[in-house]
């Protein structure tokens, strides 16, 4: 008798994205994605406003990728959802939905860390074949908005933080710094686009001295918030004038930092199997510099640039592998804000 396939819906709702997606035994069928226009006018994120949009938008989203892989909701095996980190309000919205949808096709929930879909999203098959996968165990540098950590994976769900920022992350260093320059929002992508028109060289910016493994953003956000200040008091043109290689400059300088820390953790763990996860792994410069590290025997994995950023794919993948483990969750289950990996 030929067994039934494994079909998970995945839910993703942990910021101002509303995602859904299908995975077919592990290859991905479908995967939509709503994005809020709504928070440009503010400058970031509006948490409340984020969670009414997603209300808004996760029936036809859903409903768009069921079309899309040309699912019956009958056909569901379990629905995995977002449980954290992340808004609450925005997770509260993807979470009740799910168990709401869950409870009506009387199938299971899973519930998935944003972080381990993130760093997961590595073994999404596309439709017609399979993937780059990394081999077990690798390290992970997992680099968004909020945060940036190593990470050591030694299987789907056995992973340990062996650095991370102590304050700010380098996705917000990114966003913060356009905003010095007066980039609109979001500005991480468009610091990426002038900074490739640019010369990297051209202006230095301090590196931070942090303990072991650790990262922090603070004080080299404060040094370019100087440094654009007394370029201004000289010249108020300045800014405009030197966009791109501001922008040029200012990327190299993060990363930098990133891969300074990620080359002395493969030292240390002796590991040389290397893969990036998280918004910023979209960056240019980023994946430029970690396809160059090839040249060092280094086994890299870079993700494509759709499930790079937040997407229902990579919670669809983690919940897969959940279901096949039978790690279900329940409907008396919370959202967890601060969640760690």
């Amino acid at each position: 008798m030929q067994q039934s396939p494994t079909i998970i819906l995945g839910i993703e709702s942990s910021c101002d994205d509303t995602a859904a997606a299908i995975i077919k035994d592990g290859k991905i069928l479908a995967n939509i994605i709503a994005n809020q226009d709504v928070h440009k006018a503010y400058g970031g994120v509006v948490p409340e406003l984020a969670s009414r949009a997603h209300q808004q938008n996760i029936v036809p989203v859903v409903d768009a990728a069921l079309k899309k892989a040309n699912i019956d909701k009958k056909d569901i095996s379990a629905i995995a959802y977002t449980n954290g980190p992340g808004l609450l309000g925005s997770l509260l919205v993807g979470s009740s939905f799910a168990k709401a949808f869950a409870m009506g096709l009387n199938i299971p929930t899973i519930e998935v860390n944003h972080m381990h879909g993130h760093i997961l999203a590595h073994f999404i098959e596309e439709s017609e074949g399979g993937g780059n996968k990394p081999s077990f165990p690798f390290l992970c540098l997992t680099v968004s908005g909020g945060h940036t950590q190593i990470v050591k994976v030694s299987d789907y769900f056995k992973m340990e933080i062996i650095g991370e920022t102590i304050d700010d992350a380098a996705g917000e260093a990114f966003d913060k710094v356009a905003k010095m320059l007066s980039l609109p929002y979001p500005g991480g992508p468009l610091l990426d686009k002038y900074a490739q028109l640019g010369n990297p060289a051209r202006f230095e910016f301090p590196h931070p001295r942090v303990k072991d493994l650790n990262y922090s953003f603070s004080g080299f956000k404060t040094s370019v918030l100087y440094f654009l200040k007394k370029g201004l008091a000289e010249n108020e043109n300045f800014i405009t004038e030197n966009l791109n290689d501001i922008c040029a400059s200012v990327q190299k300088t993060i990363v930098d930092i990133l891969m300074i820390n990620l080359k002395k953790a493969a030292k240390q763990t002796g590991i040389n199997a290397i893969a990036i996860a998280g918004g910023v792994s979209a960056n240019s410069e980023l994946r430029k510099r970690f396809q160059d590290l090839t040249a060092e025997n280094f086994k890299v994995y870079i993700p494509k640039f759709e499930y790079c950023t937040d997407n229902a794919g990579m919670i669809a993948i983690t919940g897969y592998h959940h279901y096949l483990q039978q790690n279900f969750g329940t409907q008396q289950s919370v959202p967890n804000a601060r969640m760690k990996v």
